[in-house]
């Protein structure tokens, strides 16, 4: 029993280091997007197309060496695909219009967008403390707002427009995200990947030409400009390479809050490479942030899907995702 319990808690401990590990990566996307927007390098799409390549010749070679069939129809991942691409072109294309503190600390909406959809799509339940320590989060959210509407073109041109951009693109994400955790759960990471970088490059290409066609006729490329984007596309695949681990031992809720971390890197790059001042309204908003989370985690039951069943046989089917849950 003893150490049936040791497993469970090491598992968690590996699912939040883990955790901090794809957190860590995520501020080097933001850090890299933000730079390649320094360069005048207007080309959200493209950006991310390299990072969908990439996904898409990793993972798709594997499941032809597999030869592995599609379990889940195609037409699900192209939506999800679809979800992927727009919380990425918001993202990145609100770099041009606000600071990457902002657009780190606004990133924290997905987390709430996230308990919404698995509520809604996957059953998950959630505890009133829960729900208090999100919309703590959400508190500290509103001050980084109100903060970049006062500041005018600090930081970046039309901060405002940026956070709304940046907002929009919380609510792409936490969709890809519970389609995600739904996918991997369901069947093998690679496939999930495989597809998702397939559609995403696909839907990339076409938004390139609709949108981005002159902005990359003008654009300026250097050395240093595609190393940027090199740099980028390898942080991209780490960051989709290790999310389905999280997904599929927790859930698309736990990942978000794991995130929350890269904020603190996102105030660090800001500091001391864009020697930009931090104005003090984001320490506060980041220290109601934080409350939120601690709140959230104390509350926070073990999901069923970490225990072991008593008579410790594999299961051949996956369970569904609200019963894997449990009551988060």
């Amino acid at each position: 029993m003893t150490i049936c319990r040791w497993w469970r808690r090491s598992t968690v401990v590996s699912v939040l280091l883990l955790g901090q590990l794809v957190s860590f990566i995520l501020a080097l996307l933001n850090f890299t997007s933000s730079f390649s927007a320094n360069l005048g390098a207007n080309s959200p799409v493209t950006l991310g197309l390299f990072g969908y390549l990439a996904l898409a010749v990793v993972n798709g070679s594997i499941l032809l060496y597999q030869h592995h069939e599609l379990i889940i129809p195609w037409y699900w991942y192209a939506l999800l695909a679809f979800f992927d691409v727009q919380g990425n072109y918001l993202f990145n294309s609100a770099y041009y219009f606000t600071s990457i503190t902002s657009v780190a600390l606004l990133d924290c909406w997905t987390v709430a967008w996230a308990i919404f959809f698995t509520w809604i799509f996957l059953g998950t339940k959630y505890s009133l403390w829960q729900l208090l320590g999100a919309a703590l989060c959400g508190l500290g959210l509103c001050l980084v707002v109100l903060s970049d509407a006062g500041v005018g073109g600090e930081g970046g041109s039309n901060p405002l427009l940026g956070d709304i951009l940046v907002t929009g693109g919380t609510v792409f994400y936490a969709l890809s995200n519970v389609g995600q955790e739904f996918c991997v759960k369901k069947n093998g990471r690679f496939e999930v990947l495989a597809m998702l970088g397939l559609f995403g490059m696909l839907f990339s290409v076409i938004e390139i030409v609709i949108f981005e066609r002159k902005s990359l006729e003008a654009v300026t490329w250097s050395a240093e400009l595609i190393l940027t984007f090199v740099c980028y596309t390898a942080a991209f695949l780490m960051f989709y390479t290790l999310t389905p681990f999280i997904l599929q031992k927790s859930g698309s809720t736990l990942f978000n809050l794991s995130l929350l971390t890269a904020d603190m890197w996102a105030v660090f790059i800001r500091i001391f490479f864009y020697q930009q001042q931090v104005e003090w309204s984001y320490y506060v908003s980041f220290s109601i942030v934080g409350v939120g989370l601690v709140i959230y985690s104390k509350s926070e039951k073990s999901p069923n899907l970490l225990q072991e069943p008593e008579n410790e046989a594999p299961n051949p089917q996956y369970l569904p995702i609200h019963e894997q849950q449990g009551d988060l």
